[in-house]
């Protein structure tokens, strides 16, 4: 059983939900990011997502394509990820982490080479957002071969044939995208996610995440209420564009909004 299941598993024997915050690798700085993935873990983090700079993150509002941007201005690339990740794994064996990203970068690695490099400093899942399943299958073979999980995106718009479709391919968990739009939007309905909850549900018995939309500690708590897990991404990328330059408050302030969450999601 990997990693990302046997979290789920606790925290259903617990009574709990995943938190799962997303930060952009080497944004604002490389050196920034493993201490802060450490400081989310003791924050309250269950899973990391961790997402890989790309030129063009066309899921991604203005928020975290700018943190793609000052990451690929530091440098940043997808072999830089997987060495944060080993560094981040010196000390965390057990937190699971899942790499966010867009198809090209591992494309241009190679499917098996990336999935053996990733494999081999510890990454338990992908997200490739621009991949449908129907043009998965080298990448899944990779994947599988490795035993990291492929992880889906589904929509407000996914109908049932195409739920059914792609959880079948998906492992770990699958991620639902409560709003239409990009990564940042506002206008949450979550009365609607309990009913689309309810429909995929109806395909998988995977662990669903909920995320775009979430932006502080009553949303988390209330969509946690519903889904498997709570995934916050823009609002905490936002910390690190206000604060840019400034690694300490960045770690402190992410910190603290996850702790707030981690409360008010388990009260």
């Amino acid at each position: 059983m990997g990693r990302i299941t046997n979290c789920f598993e606790r925290l259903k024997n617990a009574g709990r939900q995943a938190l799962i915050p997303y930060v952009t690798a080497g944004d604002p700085a490389p050196a920034v990011s493993v201490p802060l993935m450490h400081a989310m873990v003791a924050a309250g983090a269950d899973i990391i997502e961790l997402g890989v700079p790309f030129s063009d993150p066309m899921a991604d509002g203005p928020v975290i394509q700018r943190a793609a941007e000052r990451a690929l201005m530091q440098g940043t690339s997808l072999r830089d990820v997987l060495a944060m990740v080993a560094e981040f794994r010196r000390q965390d064996t057990g937190t699971p982490v899942v790499l966010m990203g867009y198809l090209n970068p591992v494309e241009v690695m190679g499917y098996d080479t990336f999935a053996k490099a990733a494999a081999g400093v510890g990454v338990d899942g992908v997200i490739s957002v621009d991949l449908p399943p129907e043009e998965a299958h080298g990448l899944l073979t990779a994947l599988r071969g490795q035993a990291i999980d492929p992880i889906f995106l589904l929509a407000p718009t996914t109908d049932d044939i195409r739920i059914e479709k792609i959880c079948a391919v998906a492992s770990g968990y699958v991620y639902y995208v409560a709003l239409k739009g990009v990564t940042g939007a506002a206008g949450l309905d979550v009365q609607s996610v309990a009913d689309k909850l309810a429909q995929i549900g109806r395909h998988t018995g995977l662990p669903v995440a909920v995320g775009f939309g979430i932006k502080d500690a009553d949303a988390a708590a209330t969509v946690a209420k519903v889904a498997d897990a709570v995934v916050v991404g823009s609002s905490l990328v936002k910390k690190i564009e206000q604060n840019a330059g400034q690694s300490d408050r960045i770690i402190r302030e992410i910190a603290d909004v996850l702790a707030r969450m981690r409360v008010a999601m388990d009260a």
